[in-house]
């Protein structure tokens, strides 16, 4: 009398057919539209029990947020802010500025007209060695003219001077503080990734910014990109905290700037208060 039992191979084809119907089922259940591939000689199988076919451009949406194309930045938040630091500038006191006081504001003021009519479009989508080169330029006159005030400042500070009164010693300080928040969130803003142009252009294969938005899927648009707001915010917390709060620095040179902040600020406040405190007494 014959068996009637299945051979060894019917018993493994089985038990691979099984496996595969398990995964399938457990697919469905947890959501998870990834598949195992399948061996090369089970694809008939496959396209009889009615399986899709795997994405074709799977591998391309696999690759990280920063190295998505995006649209390209407006530019009313950043010429807002670099107005705002003139006028800061402005309102210091003659002693804090550098002679003549009018040139370094009116320098800053050029090169913003100067990187307006050279891209007159309201986003920022051209990107030119020029262009960047007085882009940083503006950038770098904003740090000059406030690192000057600051260190007038704080000299001031530890002479017993710095102003009539405590307002008027707390406005001044107030004055350096805010205009240096601006400075760093334009350095963040301007080399992060290689500035905002690189920036929607996804050309760069790290980011120096760790954002939220950047870490996690659902709590942002998938074409989410940091704009000049953010990284104000980014200057503004570091300045206040004297450490990053939800923004991780990832660079060496980001790190090295914040850490530069950090301590402009903390001396520049701990002075400040220091000092209109023994006025007030």
């Amino acid at each position: 009398m014959t068996s009637e039992h299945p051979s060894g191979s019917s018993t493994h084809e089985l038990t691979d057919l099984l496996h595969r119907r398990l995964d399938r089922i457990e697919a469905l259940l947890t959501g998870d539209v990834r598949r195992p591939a399948a061996p090369a000689d089970q694809g008939a199988d496959q396209a009889g029990d009615g399986a899709p076919a795997a994405a074709p451009d799977a591998a391309a949406d696999s690759r990280p947020v920063w190295r998505t194309e995006t649209e390209a930045e407006q530019r009313w938040a950043v010429t807002v802010a670099i107005l705002v630091a003139v006028g800061l500038q402005l309102a210091l006191p003659e002693r804090l500025s550098i002679h003549p006081r009018w040139m370094l504001p009116a320098l800053e003021v050029g090169l913003l007209a100067a990187l307006v009519a050279m891209n007159p479009h309201r986003r920022l989508d051209r990107s030119s060695r020029l262009l960047r080169g007085l882009s940083l330029a503006l950038v770098a006159a904003i740090s000059l003219a406030n690192g000057w005030s600051a260190v007038k400042l704080v000299r001031d500070l530890l002479h017993a001077g710095g102003g009539a009164g405590a307002v008027s010693l707390l406005g001044t300080g107030g004055a350096v503080w805010a205009t240096n928040v601006i400075a760093f969130a334009l350095w963040y803003w301007e080399w992060d990734r290689g500035g905002p142009v690189a920036r929607a252009r996804g050309r760069a294969d790290y980011p120096d910014f760790l954002f939220p938005q950047m870490q996690q899927q659902g709590i942002a648009p998938d074409d989410w990109e940091p704009g000049f707001l953010d990284y104000l915010y980014v200057a503004f917390t570091n300045a206040t905290a004297f450490s990053p709060t939800d923004t991780m620095p990832l660079s060496r040179w980001a790190k090295l700037l914040m850490m530069l902040q950090s301590a402009v600020s903390l001396l520049t406040v701990l002075l400040v208060i220091a000092r209109a405190v023994g006025i007030l007494q």
